[in-house]
């Protein structure tokens, strides 16, 4: 035969039981009940891994838009107007300094040169039989028979044969020089571009022939505010020059730190690709641009394949050092309207909610200087938390968390 046993039971049955043992009971009860309510919250503690924060220090890649320029680049117009006769060149080709390029009519211009030769050669006959004759008047003069006055006129003849001359050579000059226009040679080694008028074209003065450009470097500019304007030259020049040197000294001793530590940048092409040729910062403009408070840098790049051109676009990038930061992994932020927020562990192992505000983005972490080396922030299961709740930190390597940091920041630039 079976029984069965409950405390509730039991209490009925023995209802006469003295009230100091009731109590016992009831407190025994109630002590185990307690004891195995905190064993069961302890076991269900969230395991959160979590990074305790230290500083480092990055190289984080700055971009700026270039405007990419030949080194030298000339627009050939015509200085006459004229029919082309020739031309020798093709478009795209190599040119050496002086070589023709276009040929235009200059029938006009080997008469004005006939004309003007023989003017030149009339006016140095005339010239010379002045001469003679005030040669011949003076002996007549110095024997009595002529007057002075004769002579000074014959003088007088001889001096306007003599400007006849000049202005006969002037015109002669200036004719050769028209018909030298008629000739249209390059002005340095360089390539021919468009050529827009073929032969028999009938051109004005001033109308464009061709540009000739010489693409062996490139310019690229590229503007900075005038904040990192400061930052460049304080990072390069004493602080105590910086602040008792004129303006003028300033740029001359910028000029010469940069003549001596050129830093080297990279191009990034229109397509994505980056330029295997580095360049070096040359000079910059001399005074800020009115309105967006900017100011250009020119660097000058190697072309020995022609791969660029003038008026190619691009990207200069450098890297600039940024010293005791933190980099916050963006999987553990999260985002409310305007602000970045973040959960910390305390010393009592409790979730606390932080706003911070990134510096700048690099790979897939935030840079932030606004927390302390040995803050521990929560990794993963944010979504899980809530402001003061206890929770069990599972601690992860930085190694871990940083090992691929270079590898992914690049991929994500």
């Amino acid at each position: 035969m079976e029984h069965s046993f409950s405390f509730s039971g039991a209490l009925a049955a023995n209802r006469y039981l003295p009230t100091s043992m009731l109590i016992v009971l009831v407190v025994l009860i109630s002590s185990c009940s307690s004891g195995n309510s905190k064993d069961n919250q302890a076991n269900k503690l969230l395991e959160i891994p979590v990074l305790s924060l230290e500083q480092m220090t990055i190289e984080i890649p700055q971009t700026y838009v270039a405007d990419i320029q030949a080194r030298q680049f000339v627009e050939v117009r015509s200085k006459i107007q004229g029919f082309v006769e020739k031309i020798y060149v093709d478009e795209g080709e190599i040119v050496r300094k002086d070589q023709p390029l276009f040929q235009l009519s200059s029938t006009e211009y080997n008469e004005l040169v006939n004309s003007a030769t023989a003017k030149l050669m009339q006016s140095k006959a005339e010239e010379k039989g002045a001469s003679l004759e005030v040669e011949r008047l003076k002996i007549l003069v110095d024997k009595n028979i002529f007057s002075s006055s004769e002579l000074e006129l014959a003088q007088s003849r001889l001096d306007m044969a003599r400007s006849a001359i000049m202005e006969s050579e002037a015109m002669l000059k200036n004719a050769r020089l028209g018909l030298s226009y008629t000739t249209i040679r390059a002005p340095f080694d360089g390539m021919v571009d468009r050529i827009p008028y073929k032969t028999g074209s009938l051109i004005n003065s001033g109308d464009l022939l061709t540009n000739i450009t010489d693409i062996d470097e490139i310019f690229a500019y590229y503007k900075i505010t005038e904040n990192e304007y400061l930052e460049y030259m304080r990072g390069r020049i004493d602080r105590e020059n910086f602040k008792k040197e004129s303006t003028e000294g300033l740029r001359h001793a910028l000029e010469a730190t940069l003549e001596e530590e050129k830093e080297e940048i990279t191009l990034i092409l229109s397509d994505g690709q980056l330029y295997q040729h580095v360049g070096k910062v040359e000079t910059m403009e001399a005074d800020f641009e009115k309105g967006t408070g900017s100011i250009a840098l020119r660097v000058r790049f190697p072309n020995p394949d022609g791969l660029l051109k003038h008026g190619a676009s691009g990207k200069v990038q450098m890297t600039k050092p940024l010293e005791n930061i933190f980099l916050i992994p963006q999987k553990a932020t999260f985002e409310i309207q305007d602000y970045t927020y973040i959960y910390l562990v305390d010393a009592d192992n409790k979730a606390q909610i932080r706003s911070f505000r990134p510096k700048g983005r690099y790979g897939l972490f935030y840079i932030a200087d606004d927390f302390q080396e040995g803050d521990r922030i929560i990794l993963e299961g944010i979504q899980l938390l809530k402001d003061g709740v206890a929770v069990n930190p599972q601690e992860t390597s930085p190694n871990d968390v940083y090992e691929t940091l270079e590898t992914i920041a690049q991929a994500t630039l």
